[in-house]
């Protein structure tokens, strides 16, 4: 099964995206979370499950995008988010609320053990819901509804991090611990950092390099936004990217896009028919 089309991502993958301020990429993240949604309600929908083993399938962990927007944008590709948190197939985690622990002194720890507090948050929450051991018996009538591959964690920022003073070194092990809890869970990760200075890549963004599949490259226009396209996306591969992946798409031949009220139409340089 894939995701975010008409890229077809496979699932299970660690996909960083970038934007720029011309061009801010929150469009892919409130997509990839309606349409994996909505698969998942297809999912369910021939598979009677019981309330208390109703398992997470997206985990949203907000540092900038506000829950106002969240719900607002799911709400108009018809997706009731609220619905589906008090349902608990989708929990949001407050990564700064999570991240500031206070320790036996009243002063707060060092950043790496406040962004743990994130970590262990999130592994609960992957594990909620899943068989015990793959066996029936104590835990029989506990149907994990989010197969592998279908369970799907957002980080909507983690530039923020770096920003408000948490320690680059910090804010790099925190994406390696993301990564190592997703994979073990079998779950795709959708990480977004923010590009400052275009051609001088920050030290997080290098590294993040080395811990994806794909690189999602969205890009404003060099000749400026105009009213029929809002920016162009490239994706190329990460380092841990399989030979036989998923098709590329340089910036040379960078689709297109066009923002609508319901969302992004994609398109080829040069044409304005929507490949999607």
């Amino acid at each position: 099964m894939t995701f975010f089309p008409p890229f077809n991502l496979p699932q299970g993958i660690f996909l960083l995206i970038t934007d720029a301020l011309a061009s801010p990429a929150d469009f892919v993240l409130h997509r990839c979370l309606s349409a994996h949604l909505k698969e998942i309600s297809k999912t369910k929908s021939g598979v009677e499950v019981e309330a208390a083993a109703v398992s997470m399938a997206v985990a949203i962990l907000s540092v900038s995008e506000s829950m106002a927007r969240w719900k607002g944008v799911a709400g108009k590709s018809n997706v009731n988010l609220q619905s589906h948190i008090e349902g608990g197939s989708v929990e949001v985690i407050n990564v700064f609320e999570e991240a500031q622990p206070r320790n036996a002194n009243g002063g707060r720890n060092g950043d790496e053990e406040r962004l743990k507090g994130v970590i262990e948050r999130l592994r609960v929450s992957l594990a909620r819901g899943d068989p015990v051991g793959g066996r029936k018996g104590e835990g029989e009538g506990e149907v994990n509804e989010t197969s592998p591959g279908m369970k799907l964690v957002i980080l909507d920022d983690i530039s923020m991090l770096e920003w408000v003073g948490f320690d680059t070194t910090d804010v790099v092990r925190f994406a390696r611990a993301l990564r190592s809890v997703c994979t073990k869970a079998n779950a795709t990760l959708l990480v977004r950092h923010h590009i400052v200075t275009p051609g001088e890549p920050d030290e997080v963004f290098r590294h993040l390099l080395q811990l994806c599949t794909y690189h999602l490259e969205v890009l404003p226009l060099a000749s400026g936004r105009s009213g029929s396209v809002s920016g162009e996306v490239a994706l190329h591969p990460g380092f841990s990217a399989p030979k036989d992946g998923a098709k590329l798409i340089p910036r040379s031949a960078a689709l297109q896009y066009r923002l609508t009220d319901t969302g992004a139409e994609f398109f080829a340089k040069g044409t304005s028919e929507s490949v999607l």
